[in-house]
């Protein structure tokens, strides 16, 4: 079958799935409701595919929608039961950013009927090629790591006290990965000299939570990361003027060898 334009599947054979879910800044077909196409693509995980541009190179499969998470948000329950209970958090179709300014004009929100036709159109061609991919990896491989790619402004006061840490590592309170391969990432991130929490703010979302089956040979790992860590990130709130900042691969250099560590890391793991 063939994908959608804006679904890109990059295939391997290693052990290595690493999902792109939330870097896409296509508007489609909404923008025209929308208040404003900056605020319906300022949460974008920026530059997120940039910094992991690597991972084709070491025979990992690279899912990617190029959707943005404004349309919906394909690391979401599909239900819109939230992944956070308690806190604040943003749904399958956002009506508000991360500081909670409104995304529709009034009136333009989305309807059920637009979300189950988002559902349909973008959400679930999205699960499916992660799916299929998971099952041709399992296939060929006893185990199979699952590295689900994220990143967020590191002040937001609506979501999180003060600053977030560089790296926010989550594993489902450690419920979606082998506890060895969770302690080899951990090691990693600790020993590079930047703030860190595994299982903190951020323990996983949906692909995380739904696809993470140790049981099954399949270990999903989230890694969240603070703008910070790889972009001139300017702390404090953001307008036009000054995001998203541009991709310094300068600057991010120490991030991606990090990253690339923790990548091999897991490659060689699963092959064990």
């Amino acid at each position: 079958m063939t994908s959608p334009s804006w679904l890109t599947v990059t295939r391997g054979n290693t052990p290595l799935l690493v999902s792109l879910p939330h870097t896409g800044i296509d508007l489609v077909d909404i923008e025209p409701q929308l208040t404003s196409r900056w605020l319906g693509q300022r949460d974008c995980d920026w530059w997120i595919d940039k910094l992991y541009d690597f991972a084709a190179g070491l025979g990992a499969t690279v899912v990617h929608t190029a959707i943005s998470r404004t349309v919906i948000d394909v690391n979401r329950d599909p239900s819109g039961v939230s992944l956070y209970p308690g806190q604040t958090t943003t749904g399958l179709c956002p009506t508000e950013t991360f500081d909670g300014d409104p995304l529709y004009r009034i009136g333009e929100e989305p309807t059920p009927a637009d979300i189950d036709r988002r559902r349909q159109t973008y959400f679930e061609p999205y699960h499916a090629a992660l799916a299929a991919e998971l099952k041709r990896l399992r296939a060929l491989h006893p185990k199979v790591v699952l590295y689900d790619c994220h990143s967020i402004r590191s002040v937001i006061p609506r979501l999180f006290d003060g600053e977030l840490p560089v790296f926010n590592f989550g594993t489902n309170d450690g419920k979606s990965a082998d506890p060895a391969l969770q302690k080899l990432v951990t090691d990693i991130i600790a020993g590079g000299g930047k703030s860190w929490v595994v299982n903190g703010r951020f323990k996983g979302g949906w692909i995380t939570r739904h696809y993470g089956n140790p049981a099954d040979g399949v270990h999903a790992l989230q890694m969240e990361l603070s703008n910070r860590g790889y972009m001139r990130e300017p702390i404090g709130p953001v307008g036009p003027d000054n995001w998203p900042v541009p991709y310094d691969p300068d600057f991010a250099a120490p991030m991606r060898k990090t990253l690339t560590n923790i990548l091999e890391t897991a490659l060689g793991w699963a092959r064990t």
